[in-house]
């Protein structure tokens, strides 16, 4: 049998990070070995860290580390090139005979690999006259004929999501078919693995969430940001949007006051928290963990000795 694969997902600070770290260790006690490949999208792109709690080297615990930082602040998010980097990681990690571990909250991209998704084709000249009406006529405009072509689609869109609102429209537009249908909801599995999410309770969570983003502010997300702005991160389609980071862009230019832009990110974090809890309450094959029980890894570990 080949070493199994295990995806610890969950929302934004559930204690992912450290729980895979604890799991890794655990297997190598037990003699064997175990990587770590990432799946939160922002943690991706080149120099994006201190916003994106992106784990420094020295702090990984010696466990290898893969799919961090391979875009530019200007490269535009693509699911599909991140899923083909992903899984040939998963498959090299398999190859040295170690336990691949996938990792992070970004629902969509933990999807991508683990499931057989559709990507339909894109077309750049009709992306690029969408988003000029976007700009044009708004959003919510878009958003609306979306609605009109593909209810279920603008239902788990935000009216607000200009990005996603013209992704939709390309897709139903170049295939006649509505962009719900090539959502993930019960596409077959690429192989089979171990799926755990771990979750906090409510207050807990708010805690931790402020904690995590004053962290983030008093701890050099403003200097970061200023560092990459003269490499482009303005004009990103996805990097620019990140929050925290675009809060802090706004602080820059003098749109926001500090205080107002730690409240928005405060703000915009647990509102992305209570998407991404809905997304992976979906998986009624994943088993749910406490991220505050210091036991969790031993459950994980006894996951990994039964599937072996």
């Amino acid at each position: 049998m080949p070493p199994v694969l295990l995806v610890l997902a969950g929302a934004t600070g559930t204690g992912k990070t450290g729980l895979s770290l604890d799991v890794a260790e655990a297997i190598a006690r037990e003699g064997g070995a175990a990587e770590i490949v990432n799946a939160d999208a922002m943690q991706l792109y080149r120099g994006m860290d201190v916003g994106t709690a992106k784990l420094p080297v020295a702090e990984r615990r010696g466990v290898p580390h893969h799919c961090f930082d391979l875009w530019d602040v200007t490269e535009t998010a693509s699911v599909a090139v991140y899923r083909d980097a992903a899984r040939a990681a998963i498959v090299d990690v398999e190859a040295r005979g170690a336990v691949p571990i996938l990792v992070g909250g970004s629902g969509l991209y933990v999807e991508s690999v683990i499931r057989e998704l559709e990507f339909p084709a894109t077309d750049p000249v009709l992306r690029a006259e969408l988003e000029e009406q976007g700009e044009v006529l708004g959003s919510e405009a878009l958003w609306r004929r979306l609605a009109e072509q593909d209810p279920v689609a603008a239902s788990r869109i935000h009216s607000a999501n200009l990005r996603k609102v013209v992704r939709a429209l390309e897709v139903v537009t170049l295939t006649g078919r509505p962009f719900a249908a090539s959502l993930p909801d019960a596409a077959p599995l690429w192989r089979p693995a171990l799926r755990f999410v771990a979750e906090v309770p409510g207050e807990p969570l708010a805690d931790r969430l402020r904690v995590r983003a004053e962290r983030m502010w008093s701890g050099g997300l403003l200097d970061e940001v200023r560092g990459l702005l003269p490499l482009g991160l303005a004009d990103g389609q996805t990097a620019s949007r990140a929050i925290g980071y675009a809060q802090a862009i706004a602080v820059l230019r003098g749109d926001l006051g500090a205080e107002e832009g730690l409240a928005e990110t405060i703000r915009l974090t647990w509102r992305l928290v209570r998407r991404q809890r809905a997304w992976f309450a979906r998986d009624e094959g994943a088993v749910t963990l406490d991220g505050t029980d210091a036991s969790a890894a031993d459950r994980v570990l006894a996951a990994v000795r039964a599937a072996r």
